[in-house]
């Protein structure tokens, strides 16, 4: 169970853009992987008798999903803040200023 967020997070590149393109899939996916993750919290506040525990978890999940869906996901599928390159242009001669010829 602990490995289902993580899975759940790759099925995206699997199951095709119209369902988990842009926010509504990185929301669906972080939806999931909370889901996914709530038998673990109750086992931790259990364990530590203190909602501490599963709080920390959860700001543990939420970083690192957040860098995964908002940083490294746009790195690697080339979408984001991109520079553009240089815009070609017409290079004018004094040897070519007649066009006719």
């Amino acid at each position: 169970m602990g490995l289902l967020p993580h899975v759940l997070h790759h099925i995206g590149l699997l199951a095709g853009t119209a369902l988990v393109a842009g926010s509504g899939g990185t929301a669906l996916f972080g939806a999931l992987g909370l889901l996914a993750s709530i038998p673990m919290l109750v086992r931790l506040y259990h364990r530590f008798g203190s909602w501490a525990a599963p709080a920390l978890g959860l700001l543990v999940f939420a970083a690192m999903f957040s860098v995964s869906a908002f940083v490294i996901g746009p790195a690697i599928s080339g979408t984001g803040t991109e520079v553009p390159g240089p815009v070609p242009t017409v290079d004018h001669t004094d040897d070519h200023t007649d066009p006719g010829h």
